[in-house]
């Protein structure tokens, strides 16, 4: 395999993409196809799948499906397959996130909503891209996974999305070491801040906000190196490695006053 293949650098490479309705998923299109890959593009709204797709160079196909449906998200992988001929990044960038409360019984669907999509939504993602990406065309292959500094440590008001993030994490991880003896690599991706809608809406400072468009480009990077993890931006990679050493005492000092996301009230 020559150097321009091991580093991912493809001339036209076959993506698919959760999540791609907005936030990280559509900026990771938008760089993604600058560069004149192939797309397919899942999400859970058909308007802003076509917008999508109209804005951006190059033939693309949509998939306008919620992860969480596995039998149509398999259906997809393998539409995306027959019509690109392959797969050779997928990129797990479906997320939601509640502010949730363990003492409110009434949160407790929300829990399981996010680790619906997070997590499960996640492996349903990868899943049925695996047999056919384990042809070896010579061709570099990658397994995108999109946590979250926030999987680094647990915030008071974000159990649920912490902690599925950190599953994601910890669920690449197995997953990569999986994939070696296929030559696949699992890429785990961690945001910090990252100005998208799902940030919006949060009412407390955000250091190291980063622009959606930055943020893709340092991730197709990351991706094309076949990184096993990487933190973007690199200042809270900083922040969370300096968390996750800080005794337990320490932390729930700093902490247990902090703001927190605000829970979504039941209608």
């Amino acid at each position: 395999m020559n150097g321009r293949a091991e580093r991912g650098a493809l001339p036209r490479p076959r993506v698919f993409i959760t999540g791609a309705s907005s936030g990280i998923g559509a900026a990771l299109a938008r760089e993604y196809a600058a560069r004149g890959a192939t797309l397919g593009l899942l999400g859970r709204r058909r308007d802003a799948l076509e917008q999508l797709a109209s804005s951006l160079p190059g033939r693309h196909h949509i998939y306008p499906l919620d992860v969480t449906d596995h039998a149509a998200l398999s259906a997809a992988a393998a539409d995306f397959i027959a019509r690109a001929g392959g797969a050779d990044v997928v990129i797990a960038s479906s997320g939601i996130s509640h502010g949730t409360l363990t003492e409110r019984p009434d949160d407790l669907p929300r829990f399981a909503e996010v680790f619906e999509v997070n997590v499960l939504g996640t492996i349903a993602t990868f899943a049925p891209f695996i047999e056919s990406m384990k042809s070896g065309d010579g061709v570099p292959k990658r397994l995108v996974a999109i946590g979250s500094v926030a999987g680094i440590r647990g915030m008071k008001g974000a159990g649920a999305y912490c902690a599925s993030k950190a599953a994601v994490h910890s669920y690449a991880e197995a997953l990569r070491l999986e994939m070696q003896a296929y030559g696949i690599r699992v890429v785990t991706i961690a945001p910090g801040y990252i100005d998208t809608p799902m940030t919006h809406d949060n009412r407390f400072p955000m250091p190291f906000l980063m622009p959606a468009g930055r943020f893709a480009a340092r991730a197709v990077r990351t991706i094309e190196r076949g990184s096993s993890y990487r933190v973007i931006p690199w200042q809270m990679g900083l922040a969370a490695k300096l968390l996750r050493l800080l005794p337990n005492a320490v932390f729930d000092a700093l902490f247990s006053r902090a703001p927190q996301k605000a829970r979504k009230v039941a209608t």
